[in-house]
């Protein structure tokens, strides 16, 4: 039994609990009070995304809500129990990390000259949204490369 955490295993937990905060504050106030996640800065307003990007990010927050959030609060649990069934839902949870952010780039670039579409940011959301996915990808490499040795099972 190897009871020695990695600073690969502190990266994925300490990540997974400040994108787990933002998840919560963005896109769950997102359907609940959209005008809180905007005044916090995790979502754009209706007059920078018109309002189908408004309607695209209370889904999105639905279903982060009811899926993604699960997956990553398990993730860390189990992680942190050093469980075979904590290396799998965290490992769900990163592959969504990895995905959503793909989709959230192209779905900027292709709203682009949209009625009601005035997003300006594309090189700050570019940089941000792509250093997300590269965590989720790498945190599945990670995983995967050392299962063995982050659980006691």
């Amino acid at each position: 039994m190897n009871n020695k955490r990695t600073i690969g295993y502190w990266v994925i937990m300490i990540a997974g609990i400040l994108l787990l905060l933002i998840i919560i504050l963005g896109q769950t106030m997102s359907f609940i009070n959209y005008d809180f996640a905007v005044s916090i800065g995790l979502q754009e307003s209706k007059d920078v995304i018109g309002e189908m990007g408004v309607a695209v990010n209370k889904g999105f927050g639905v279903g982060d809500t009811i899926i993604y959030i699960p997956l990553l609060v398990l993730g860390l649990f189990g992680l942190g129990l050093r469980r075979m069934w904590g290396v799998f839902a965290m490992a769900s949870a990163l592959a969504i990390t990895a995905y959503w952010p793909m989709v959230w780039i192209f779905l900027l670039l292709y709203a682009r000259g949209t009625p009601g579409f005035h997003f300006t940011n594309f090189a700050s959301y570019s940089i941000m949204l792509t250093l997300i996915t590269l965590y989720g990808l790498w945190g599945l490499w990670y995983l995967y490369k050392n299962r063995k040795i982050m659980v006691n099972e």
